[in-house]
Formats: C-alpha cells, structure tokens, sequence
C-alpha cells in the first residue's frame, strides 16, 4: 500500500503520526481542501510526467496548471503527462495519492515556485484520503528535490 510507504519515509522525519486519513476522498484538489477544510491553493498537488522516458514529480500549489511555455523552457520538451495507468508503476503512488514521499527510487522531484507564496501546504500521503500539513519549508527540508523551477501559472478556481 502506498502510504504505507509514505508514512515509512516520513517515519524518518518524526512525521509519521502527523498524516491525517479521512474517510471521504482527497484525490482531487476540491475534495482534499473540502477534507481538510482549507483554501484549494493550499493543496500541495504532485504532477507526474516523463521527460526522455524518465519519470519526474513536480509539486505545485493546488491553484495552479502547467504553462506549457514554462515547462518546454525549462525541460526542452513538451509538457507529457505519465498515462493514468502507469502512475503507480512508474511513480510509486496511484493517482488521487500521488506524493513526494516514499517514492520509487528513480523519480526526480521538482518543488514549484508557486508553493513559496504560501505558509502551510497540505499534501497527499499515498492514498486518495490522506495528508499531511507542513510548513513550505518543512516540504522543502524533507523531499529529496533536485531544485525548484517556476513552470506554472495561477487558474481561477
């Protein structure tokens, strides 16, 4: 089970006992902030995609979609989503799960710009009813990330 393997990596943090379950669904943006009770923004949403056949991780603001101007500049390539069905293999977490912890070993993970305007971000915990609140800067101490980039722009929710 995937958050099993998230709570694991978050063990190592003493972050483990913080995930919260809920029981309803926090797959999507407007169901976790709804869960949660918080502003959409603060949803840590993580967007998988491939570049040269490499699966990579971008965490983003829940308010926010890919520029795919932005995208192409920063990764020379087009913007290309991994398939529904190949998350879990390729990503380590399903879809409504998707997370920056407890990962397979050979995805890289990228922190968006758009996190940094906020104070707490809420993301998901491997399953699609899970979370965990952190400080941006608690996300960013704890997830193995190679850098931030700024390859999304705001929508209106």
């Amino acid at each position: 089970m995937s958050i099993v393997k998230a709570k694991e990596y978050l063990k190592t943090f003493n972050l483990d006992s913080q995930v919260m379950e809920f029981p309803v669904s926090s797959a999507t943006v407007e169901e976790a902030a709804k869960a949660i009770n918080c502003e959409e923004k603060e949803i840590a949403k993580s967007l998988s995609f491939l570049v040269e056949d490499k699966p990579i991780l971008i965490v983003v603001a829940g308010d926010c979609k890919i520029d795919n101007g932005k995208y192409k500049a920063e990764f020379s390539t087009k913007a290309k989503m991994i398939p529904f069905e190949k998350v879990e293999e390729l990503i380590g977490h399903g879809v409504g799960g998707v997370c920056p912890f407890g990962l397979n070993e050979n995805v890289i993970i990228y922190l968006d710009e758009s996190l940094k305007r906020l104070e707490t971000v809420y993301p998901a915990c491997g399953s699609s009813n899970s979370a965990i609140k952190l400080k941006v800067e608690e996300l960013e101490k704890i997830v193995n990330y190679k850098k931030w980039v700024n390859v999304c722009k705001y929508i209106d929710l």
